[in-house]
Protein backbone atom coordinates (compact mmCIF):
# COMPACT_ATOMS: atom_id res chain seq x y z
CA UNK A 1 0.00 0.00 0.00
CA UNK A 2 1.46 3.37 -0.97
CA UNK A 3 1.83 6.22 1.48
CA UNK A 4 -0.79 8.21 -0.41
CA UNK A 5 -3.33 5.39 -0.12
CA UNK A 6 -2.63 5.22 3.60
CA UNK A 7 -3.09 8.98 3.85
CA UNK A 8 -6.43 8.73 2.08
CA UNK A 9 -7.47 5.85 4.31
CA UNK A 10 -6.79 7.76 7.51
CA UNK A 11 -8.59 10.82 6.16
CA UNK A 12 -11.57 8.68 5.23
CA UNK A 13 -11.59 7.06 8.68
CA UNK A 14 -11.70 10.51 10.29
CA UNK A 15 -14.42 11.85 8.00
CA UNK A 16 -16.69 8.84 7.56
CA UNK A 17 -16.13 6.40 10.41
CA UNK A 18 -14.97 8.19 13.56
CA UNK A 19 -16.88 11.43 12.88
CA UNK A 20 -19.83 11.72 15.23
CA UNK A 21 -18.59 8.78 17.29
CA UNK A 22 -15.15 9.50 18.70
CA UNK A 23 -13.71 13.03 18.56
CA UNK A 24 -10.37 11.71 19.79
CA UNK A 25 -10.09 9.22 16.93
CA UNK A 26 -11.02 11.95 14.46
CA UNK A 27 -8.11 14.03 15.78
CA UNK A 28 -5.69 11.10 15.79
CA UNK A 29 -6.58 10.00 12.28
CA UNK A 30 -6.30 13.51 10.90
CA UNK A 31 -2.91 13.88 12.57
CA UNK A 32 -1.54 10.65 11.16
CA UNK A 33 -2.87 11.54 7.70
CA UNK A 34 -0.68 14.66 7.64
CA UNK A 35 2.41 13.05 9.19
CA UNK A 36 4.66 11.82 6.40
CA UNK A 37 7.12 10.14 8.76
CA UNK A 38 4.45 8.09 10.52
CA UNK A 39 2.83 7.15 7.23
CA UNK A 40 6.18 5.92 5.91
CA UNK A 41 6.60 3.80 9.06
CA UNK A 42 3.11 2.34 8.70
CA UNK A 43 3.74 1.61 5.03
CA UNK A 44 6.65 -0.63 6.01
CA UNK A 45 4.42 -2.79 8.21
CA UNK A 46 2.73 -5.93 6.84
CA UNK A 47 -0.63 -5.56 5.13
CA UNK A 48 -3.35 -5.79 7.76
CA UNK A 49 -1.26 -4.05 10.42
CA UNK A 50 -1.71 -0.44 9.29
CA UNK A 51 -5.36 0.41 9.90
CA UNK A 52 -6.38 3.22 12.29
CA UNK A 53 -8.30 1.16 14.81
CA UNK A 54 -5.42 -1.29 15.24
CA UNK A 55 -2.83 1.47 15.62
CA UNK A 56 -4.85 3.54 18.08
CA UNK A 57 -5.86 0.53 20.18
CA UNK A 58 -2.26 -0.66 20.40
CA UNK A 59 -1.13 2.84 21.39
CA UNK A 60 -3.72 3.01 24.17
CA UNK A 61 -2.68 -0.39 25.54
CA UNK A 62 1.00 0.59 25.56
CA UNK A 63 0.69 4.19 26.70
CA UNK A 64 -2.69 4.45 28.40
CA UNK A 65 -5.51 6.74 27.37
CA UNK A 66 -4.47 9.58 25.05
CA UNK A 67 -5.61 13.19 25.19
CA UNK A 68 -4.78 14.11 21.62
CA UNK A 69 -2.50 13.71 18.65
CA UNK A 70 0.56 15.23 20.32
CA UNK A 71 0.42 12.51 22.98
CA UNK A 72 0.21 9.85 20.29
CA UNK A 73 3.19 11.40 18.48
CA UNK A 74 5.23 11.52 21.68
CA UNK A 75 4.38 7.92 22.50
CA UNK A 76 5.44 6.79 19.03
CA UNK A 77 8.69 8.71 19.41
CA UNK A 78 9.50 7.14 22.76
CA UNK A 79 7.96 3.65 22.59
CA UNK A 80 7.44 2.89 18.94
CA UNK A 81 9.04 -0.55 19.23
CA UNK A 82 6.52 -1.53 21.91
CA UNK A 83 3.59 -0.29 19.83
CA UNK A 84 4.90 -2.04 16.72
CA UNK A 85 5.34 -5.31 18.61
CA UNK A 86 1.71 -5.17 19.72
CA UNK A 87 0.56 -4.26 16.20
CA UNK A 88 2.34 -7.32 14.84
CA UNK A 89 1.00 -9.60 17.59
CA UNK A 90 -2.67 -8.53 17.55
CA UNK A 91 -5.53 -8.33 15.09
CA UNK A 92 -8.55 -6.07 14.84
CA UNK A 93 -11.00 -8.45 16.52
CA UNK A 94 -13.73 -6.05 17.58
CA UNK A 95 -16.49 -8.23 19.02
CA UNK A 96 -19.60 -6.07 18.85
CA UNK A 97 -22.49 -7.95 20.44
CA UNK A 98 -24.85 -5.11 19.44
CA UNK A 99 -24.61 -6.32 15.83
CA UNK A 100 -26.89 -9.17 16.90
CA UNK A 101 -29.74 -6.63 16.84
CA UNK A 102 -29.29 -6.24 13.09
CA UNK A 103 -28.95 -9.98 12.50
CA UNK A 104 -31.94 -10.99 14.61
CA UNK A 105 -34.73 -10.36 12.05
CA UNK A 106 -33.05 -12.72 9.59
CA UNK A 107 -32.16 -15.35 12.16
CA UNK A 108 -35.64 -15.42 13.70
CA UNK A 109 -37.31 -15.81 10.29
CA UNK A 110 -35.48 -19.05 9.47
CA UNK A 111 -36.84 -22.54 10.23
CA UNK A 112 -36.03 -23.28 13.85
CA UNK A 113 -33.92 -24.47 15.59
CA UNK A 114 -30.68 -23.02 14.27
CA UNK A 115 -27.12 -24.26 14.06
CA UNK A 116 -25.03 -21.10 14.16
CA UNK A 117 -21.53 -21.05 12.70
CA UNK A 118 -19.76 -17.70 12.84
CA UNK A 119 -16.54 -17.10 10.93
CA UNK A 120 -14.17 -14.47 12.28
CA UNK A 121 -15.86 -15.04 15.62
CA UNK A 122 -13.30 -13.41 17.93
CA UNK A 123 -14.66 -14.24 21.42
CA UNK A 124 -17.97 -15.46 20.02
CA UNK A 125 -20.19 -12.76 21.50
CA UNK A 126 -22.29 -12.63 18.31
CA UNK A 127 -22.91 -16.36 18.66
CA UNK A 128 -25.27 -15.64 21.58
CA UNK A 129 -28.26 -13.86 19.99
CA UNK A 130 -30.69 -15.93 22.08
CA UNK A 131 -29.10 -14.79 25.35
CA UNK A 132 -29.56 -11.05 24.92
CA UNK A 133 -32.56 -8.76 25.16
CA UNK A 134 -33.44 -6.30 22.38
CA UNK A 135 -35.18 -2.96 22.21
CA UNK A 136 -36.03 -1.66 18.75
CA UNK A 137 -37.10 1.94 18.22
CA UNK A 138 -39.32 1.71 15.16
CA UNK A 139 -40.55 5.20 14.37
CA UNK A 140 -41.20 6.05 18.00
CA UNK A 141 -42.81 2.70 18.84
CA UNK A 142 -40.74 0.40 21.04
CA UNK A 143 -40.50 -3.28 20.17
CA UNK A 144 -38.94 -5.49 22.85
CA UNK A 145 -37.66 -9.01 22.33
CA UNK A 146 -36.02 -11.46 24.72
CA UNK A 147 -35.38 -11.35 28.42
CA UNK A 148 -31.63 -11.73 28.76
CA UNK A 149 -28.92 -9.17 29.21
CA UNK A 150 -27.50 -6.86 28.09
CA UNK A 151 -30.30 -4.96 26.32
CA UNK A 152 -29.24 -4.21 22.75
CA UNK A 153 -30.91 -1.08 21.40
CA UNK A 154 -31.38 -0.44 17.69
CA UNK A 155 -33.17 2.26 15.65
CA UNK A 156 -35.27 0.84 12.82
CA UNK A 157 -36.40 2.36 9.55
CA UNK A 158 -38.42 0.63 6.87
CA UNK A 159 -40.51 -2.58 7.00
CA UNK A 160 -38.10 -4.69 9.02
CA UNK A 161 -39.65 -8.04 10.09
CA UNK A 162 -39.04 -7.57 13.80
CA UNK A 163 -39.42 -10.94 15.54
CA UNK A 164 -41.70 -11.80 18.44
CA UNK A 165 -39.03 -13.91 20.15
CA UNK A 166 -35.36 -14.75 20.02
CA UNK A 167 -34.31 -17.72 17.87
CA UNK A 168 -33.89 -21.23 19.24
CA UNK A 169 -30.26 -22.33 18.96
CA UNK A 170 -29.51 -26.05 18.97
CA UNK A 171 -25.79 -25.76 18.21
CA UNK A 172 -23.25 -22.99 17.93
CA UNK A 173 -19.56 -22.75 17.07
CA UNK A 174 -17.12 -20.16 15.81
CA UNK A 175 -14.05 -20.16 13.59
CA UNK A 176 -11.24 -17.67 14.06
CA UNK A 177 -7.55 -17.41 13.23
CA UNK A 178 -6.85 -16.41 16.85
CA UNK A 179 -9.81 -17.15 19.15
CA UNK A 180 -10.25 -14.78 22.08
CA UNK A 181 -10.68 -16.38 25.52
CA UNK A 182 -13.18 -14.41 27.63
CA UNK A 183 -11.58 -15.91 30.75
CA UNK A 184 -8.18 -14.37 29.94
CA UNK A 185 -7.88 -10.82 31.39
CA UNK A 186 -5.21 -9.76 28.87
CA UNK A 187 -7.30 -10.86 25.91
CA UNK A 188 -10.35 -9.13 27.35
CA UNK A 189 -8.27 -5.99 27.82
CA UNK A 190 -7.50 -6.05 24.10
CA UNK A 191 -11.18 -6.36 23.23
CA UNK A 192 -11.90 -3.36 25.45
CA UNK A 193 -9.13 -1.35 23.80
CA UNK A 194 -10.80 -1.90 20.42
CA UNK A 195 -13.83 0.11 21.61
CA UNK A 196 -13.41 3.73 20.56
CA UNK A 197 -12.97 6.43 23.22
CA UNK A 198 -16.15 8.45 23.63
CA UNK A 199 -18.40 5.43 23.17
CA UNK A 200 -18.95 4.39 26.77
CA UNK A 201 -22.20 2.61 25.96
CA UNK A 202 -20.35 0.24 23.65
CA UNK A 203 -17.85 -0.56 26.39
CA UNK A 204 -20.64 -1.27 28.88
CA UNK A 205 -22.35 -3.56 26.36
CA UNK A 206 -19.08 -5.37 25.66
CA UNK A 207 -18.45 -6.01 29.33
CA UNK A 208 -22.01 -7.21 29.90
CA UNK A 209 -21.83 -9.54 26.89
CA UNK A 210 -18.52 -10.94 28.13
CA UNK A 211 -20.25 -11.65 31.42
CA UNK A 212 -22.94 -13.60 29.57
CA UNK A 213 -20.35 -15.52 27.55
CA UNK A 214 -18.36 -16.47 30.63
CA UNK A 215 -21.37 -18.31 32.06
CA UNK A 216 -21.32 -20.76 29.13
CA UNK A 217 -18.61 -19.85 26.60
CA UNK A 218 -19.35 -20.68 22.97
CA UNK A 219 -16.91 -23.02 21.31
CA UNK A 220 -14.43 -21.18 19.09
CA UNK A 221 -12.18 -23.30 16.88
CA UNK A 222 -8.86 -21.98 15.64
CA UNK A 223 -8.91 -22.08 11.87
CA UNK A 224 -9.15 -20.26 8.55
CA UNK A 225 -12.56 -19.53 7.04
CA UNK A 226 -11.18 -20.21 3.55
CA UNK A 227 -10.14 -23.80 4.33
CA UNK A 228 -11.60 -25.03 7.63
CA UNK A 229 -15.30 -24.25 7.28
CA UNK A 230 -16.46 -27.62 5.89
CA UNK A 231 -15.02 -29.68 8.75
CA UNK A 232 -16.67 -27.55 11.41
CA UNK A 233 -19.96 -27.31 9.52
CA UNK A 234 -20.07 -31.12 9.35
CA UNK A 235 -20.46 -31.20 13.14
CA UNK A 236 -23.76 -29.29 13.08
CA UNK A 237 -26.91 -31.36 13.75
CA UNK A 238 -28.75 -32.20 10.56
CA UNK A 239 -32.17 -31.42 12.03
CA UNK A 240 -31.23 -27.75 12.56
CA UNK A 241 -30.97 -24.94 10.00
CA UNK A 242 -27.27 -24.35 9.43
CA UNK A 243 -26.44 -20.63 9.30
CA UNK A 244 -22.97 -19.40 8.40
CA UNK A 245 -22.66 -15.72 9.29
CA UNK A 246 -20.11 -12.98 9.83
CA UNK A 247 -19.88 -9.27 10.59
CA UNK A 248 -16.99 -6.97 9.57
CA UNK A 249 -14.73 -9.88 8.62
CA UNK A 250 -14.29 -10.10 4.85
CA UNK A 251 -12.36 -6.83 4.61
CA UNK A 252 -9.45 -8.73 6.17
CA UNK A 253 -9.67 -11.60 3.68
CA UNK A 254 -7.93 -11.35 0.27
CA UNK A 255 -10.22 -11.34 -2.77
CA UNK A 256 -9.36 -14.92 -3.74
CA UNK A 257 -10.05 -16.04 -0.17
CA UNK A 258 -13.50 -14.48 -0.28
CA UNK A 259 -14.31 -16.48 -3.39
CA UNK A 260 -13.12 -19.70 -1.74
CA UNK A 261 -15.23 -18.94 1.32
CA UNK A 262 -18.38 -18.31 -0.73
CA UNK A 263 -17.87 -21.60 -2.54
CA UNK A 264 -17.44 -23.43 0.77
CA UNK A 265 -20.65 -21.93 2.18
CA UNK A 266 -22.52 -23.09 -0.90
CA UNK A 267 -21.00 -26.56 -0.71
CA UNK A 268 -22.07 -27.12 2.91
CA UNK A 269 -25.63 -26.05 2.08
CA UNK A 270 -25.82 -23.31 4.70
CA UNK A 271 -27.89 -20.15 4.80
CA UNK A 272 -25.35 -17.35 4.41
CA UNK A 273 -25.87 -14.11 6.33
CA UNK A 274 -23.31 -11.32 5.94
CA UNK A 275 -23.09 -7.90 7.58
CA UNK A 276 -20.21 -6.17 5.84
CA UNK A 277 -18.95 -3.14 3.99
CA UNK A 278 -20.65 -3.32 0.57
CA UNK A 279 -17.50 -3.52 -1.53
CA UNK A 280 -16.35 -6.80 0.06
CA UNK A 281 -19.71 -8.33 -0.87
CA UNK A 282 -19.29 -7.24 -4.47
CA UNK A 283 -21.91 -4.49 -4.08
CA UNK A 284 -21.66 -0.94 -5.37
CA UNK A 285 -20.40 1.19 -2.43
CA UNK A 286 -22.56 4.05 -3.70
CA UNK A 287 -25.65 1.92 -3.03
CA UNK A 288 -25.06 2.10 0.74
CA UNK A 289 -24.71 5.31 2.81
CA UNK A 290 -21.13 6.16 3.86
CA UNK A 291 -19.82 4.20 6.88
CA UNK A 292 -22.86 1.88 6.78
CA UNK A 293 -22.80 -1.88 6.25
CA UNK A 294 -24.92 -4.00 3.94
CA UNK A 295 -26.88 -6.81 5.56
CA UNK A 296 -27.27 -9.61 3.01
CA UNK A 297 -28.76 -13.07 2.85
CA UNK A 298 -27.28 -15.34 0.22
CA UNK A 299 -25.37 -12.36 -1.16
CA UNK A 300 -28.54 -10.31 -1.74
CA UNK A 301 -28.80 -7.09 0.32
CA UNK A 302 -31.87 -6.75 2.53
CA UNK A 303 -30.89 -3.80 4.74
CA UNK A 304 -28.35 -1.14 5.56
CA UNK A 305 -26.94 -1.23 9.07
CA UNK A 306 -24.85 0.89 11.38
CA UNK A 307 -21.41 -0.71 11.54
CA UNK A 308 -21.74 -1.19 15.30
CA UNK A 309 -25.38 -2.31 15.32
CA UNK A 310 -27.07 0.92 16.41
CA UNK A 311 -29.44 1.15 13.44
CA UNK A 312 -31.18 -0.97 10.82
CA UNK A 313 -32.72 0.37 7.61
CA UNK A 314 -34.76 -2.30 5.88
CA UNK A 315 -34.98 -2.14 2.12
CA UNK A 316 -38.45 -2.19 0.61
Amino acid sequence: MSVERLRAGYRDFAANEAAGRSPLYVELARGVAEDDELLAWLDRLPVGKRQPNLLFSAARVVGGELDGYEELRTLLSERRDDVEALLLARRTQTNEAARCATLLPLLAALPQPLALLEVGASAGLCLLPDRYAYEYDAGGATHRVGGGGPVLRCRVRGPAPLPASVPRVAWRAGLDLEPVDVADPEQVRWLEALVWPGEGDRLETLRAAIGVARQDPPRIVQGDLTTDLPALAAEAPRDATLVVFHTAVLAYVPREGRAAFRAAVQDVGATWIANEAPRVLGLDPASVPPSMFALARGGEPVAHTDSHGASLTWLA
